[in-house]
């Protein structure tokens, strides 16, 4: 029989005493059992971020999470760079709220650039520490003494690090103030360090989120209307027909006010169920339908805001180009459908999940489960590869609704058609944009005007659950504003001028969130086809174009470097097309936040079908000191194929009720057999590392459009750049 479980979240004073649940579950970014917590949890004091044991093993409390990303390695080769021990006696501990340090959120690039120079520092106060030890045992000055592979030497003896850990360890401030060793003396860093957890993935016995299990746990699965509405007009129950999942046993319907579920004990009853069960929904009219989307946002009520304003802002030179550019909402669209495990008990929760900010999550949980923060624990277990806020934290709220109600740990998955109809989506844009040149080829003037909403706040399962209004980032990161240096900012340019127009995005449409170089791909899909024009009009090559505008060493040499892989040669002037196929290469530069990058892009362009097929991409970056030029390499491979897929086939579609971009073939991305050949360039540096995992996104992007304006001599003004618009685009 069938039972629906009604639960309540009325307000109640909170739990005192009782510890913290722990299950017996936990597994480190090797795959293996996660190690112990530290004796302290104070960001002030150096053995919180580090712990060296008296078994020379190296334990590291990072709260940046291994994404697929690299920093299961990257990190850690930090950390043995300045202990001077050997990378393969430093592990990391799994990120869990109860034991790790809070490094923030693992977004923006921003792993090695913030959170890899706080452990660095952490590393640098332990060895200044134990060097002082080791100068006492051994009677030598600590001046004299050398460190290698965790071993202090001078006066012709010896002290392991082993040796000289012991009582007041955990006492090491974290001042500050230790020296950091020389770019001249690293070993570790800028080695091709082989990744952590690549041996485990390949062979298949790597655990990921998706594969986790706890004892005596329940499948859950949610039930929605297939596809988001507007956010702020969530949908409602009406009523739910208890009798059309009779046919199946021991499956319980949760419902917490707007937000239903179901568990069961085997997950096949769970989809089956979720799939048969019968829900009248009220779904309000409240979106503009994907074909008048651009319209709505461009005539909207706007806050308005003068982003950067240099000169005097007028658009001067005896060449001026201009257009309007229109990029839709993106999907994250991870492979793997976002799952999480909750255990919630009277006492505290467990909930195992694959959250980039596992911190902030745990404050969530807190407030859905009714506990104090610290009777929460969230435990961080890598999932399907995704940058940016997709619906990872929705299914782990979503696990600790139905756990709260049925009194058992529930393991959710989402079904494909969750993931894509209720994503947290890149937002759609709006730019406007004027560039001006001189007859000598230089950029007198630039006007970038953009127009989108910023980032929503609550999570689907969490208001849904609650029926608390939702809200909107209006200020600050959340509210996107125009980036300064992606548009534009690689040139130097007497006049340039940005506003930011903020659409309210309460006002009827998608829920919007970060994704991978948010924002950054239209900016450079606008401005970089119009810095092409400006090229052709002044019958100058396209990098030579860039060169003369352009003189910032680091931007020129990444336009320099990726130039010289692809083997540029000149091309002023549109070749002669003929043929139904013809071939086209653009250059682009972009960046996000840190780092900069530049891409070449070979394409053919199928002028009967409009089929484009990009062949080969070069893309160059500067990240400043690479802390493993391999893992940098493959971050510049996945960007690019990446961005590929986004400028050709991806946009999600939507009618005035919902989302109806549910499947990949609704929703397509590029397939394995269609990505290009991709041509990495790290540009030498002795810079301190930046970011290196979103900054090619643009420059790909836009170069892969600048290749079909070399094609054809048409641009188009809005992607995803499909056999439809290309086809239109030639007959134009």
């Amino acid at each position: 029989m069938n039972a629906i479980v009604q639960t309540s979240f009325a307000r109640r004073s909170l739990l005192k005493g009782a510890g913290a649940l722990i299950i017996g579950f936990g597994l480190g970014l090797d795959g293996k059992s996660a190690l112990g917590a530290p004796a302290v949890q104070d960001p002030k004091s150096a053995a919180s971020w580090i712990a060296v044991g008296n078994d020379d093993v190296v334990t590291v409390y990072l709260g940046k999470v291994e994404l697929g990303q690299g920093n299961g390695t990257t990190m850690l080769q930090l950390v043995a760079e300045e202990l001077d021990v050997p990378v393969s006696k430093v592990v990391a501990a799994q990120v869990d709220t109860m034991r790790s340090m809070n490094q923030g959120a693992t977004v923006s690039s921003s792993s090695i650039q913030v959170a890899g120079q706080q452990l660095r520092l952490a590393a640098a106060e332990i060895r200044q520490e134990l060097l002082r030890r080791a100068s006492a045992k051994l009677g030598v000055p600590a001046d004299k003494l050398s460190v290698s592979d965790g071993v202090v030497r001078g006066g012709g003896k010896t002290a392991r690090y082993a040796e000289l850990v012991g009582p007041g360890t955990q006492e090491i401030a974290l001042t500050g103030k230790a020296p950091l060793k020389d770019v001249a003396q690293y070993k570790v860093i800028g080695a091709r360090t082989p990744r952590r957890d690549l041996p485990a993935k390949i062979d298949g016995t790597y655990t990921f989120m998706q594969q986790a299990s706890v004892p005596g746990m329940l499948h859950g699965r949610v039930v929605r209307p297939k596809g988001q509405g507007g956010y702020g007009h969530p949908p409602k129950v009406k009523a739910i027909d208890e009798a059309s999942i009779k046919h199946l046993p021991n499956v319980r319907i949760v419902r917490q006010r707007d937000f239903v579920g179901v568990v069961a004990e085997r997950q096949w009853d769970a989809v089956r169920a979720a799939e048969a069960l019968k829900v009248d929904w009220e779904l309000p009219a409240s979106l503009p339908g994907d074909v008048k989307l651009y319209d709505k946002m461009r005539s909207a009520k706007t806050v308005d805001s003068v982003v950067l304003k240099e000169g005097d802002g007028a658009q001067a030179g005896d060449h001026v180009v201009s257009g309007t550019f229109h990029t839709p909402y993106q999907a994250h669209a991870p492979f793997g459908p976002s799952c999480g495990i909750a255990d919630v008990k009277a006492d505290g929760a467990l909930v195992l999940c694959s959250s980039q900010d596992v911190f902030a999550l745990r404050d969530r949980i807190a407030g859905v489960a009714e506990l104090p923060k610290d009777k929460v624990q969230v435990q961080y277990l890598e999932g399907s590869g995704c940058y940016g806020h997709s619906c990872y934290d929705d299914a782990a709220l979503a696990a600790v609704v139905m756990s709260k109600a049925v009194g058992k740990p529930v393991r959710v998955q989402f079904m494909r058609w969750d993931e894509l109809g209720w994503d947290n989506y890149g937002p759609a844009h709006v730019g406007e944009v004027r560039i001006a040149a001189g007859k000598d080829g230089r950029l007198t003037s630039y006007e970038y005007q953009g127009w989108h909403h910023g980032w929503q706040i609550e999570e689907t399962s969490e208001y849904l659950a609650s029926g608390k209004p939702v809200r909107e980032f209006n200020k600050g990161v959340g509210s996107l504003i125009v980036n300064k240096q992606d548009a534009g900012g690689m040139y130097d340019i007497p006049n340039r001028l940005l506003f930011n127009h903020a659409v309210p995005g309460l006002d009827g449409y998608l829920k919007g969130a970060n994704l991978r170089s948010p924002m950054d791909l239209s900016y450079s899909f606008a401005s970089e086809q119009l810095i092409d024009r400006l090229a052709r009009l002044c019958a100058l090559d396209p990098v030579e174009f860039r060169r003369r505008n352009i003189t910032d060493e680091r931007w020129r040499g990444v336009l320099e470097a990726v130039a010289k892989a692809a083997n540029w040669q000149s091309r002023a002037q549109a070749p002669g097309a003929n043929g139904d196929v013809v071939k086209g290469r653009g250059v682009a530069l972009g960046t996000h936040r840190a780092s900069m990058a530049g891409a070449v892009a070979d394409i053919e362009v199928n002028r009967r079908t409009g089929a484009i097929v990009v062949k080969h991409v070069y893309a160059a970056m500067d990240c400043g000191i690479a802390v493993n030029p391999d893992i940098v390499e493959s971050q510049i491979i996945g960007m690019s194929i990446q961005a590929t897929s986004r400028v050709l086939k991806e946009a999600v579609t939507f009618n005035e009720t919902n989302v109806t971009s549910l499947d990949w073939v609704s929703y397509p991305v590029l397939r394995f057999g269609e990505h290009p050949d991709v041509t990495p360039v790290i540009v030498p540096s002795r810079n301190p590392s930046i970011g290196a995992g979103e900054e090619a996104i643009p420059a790909v992007g836009a170069a892969i459009a600048n290749a079909f304006y070399d094609a054809t001599d048409k641009q188009l003004s809005e992607y995803p750049m499909t056999p439809e618009r290309v086809l239109q685009a030639l007959r134009a």
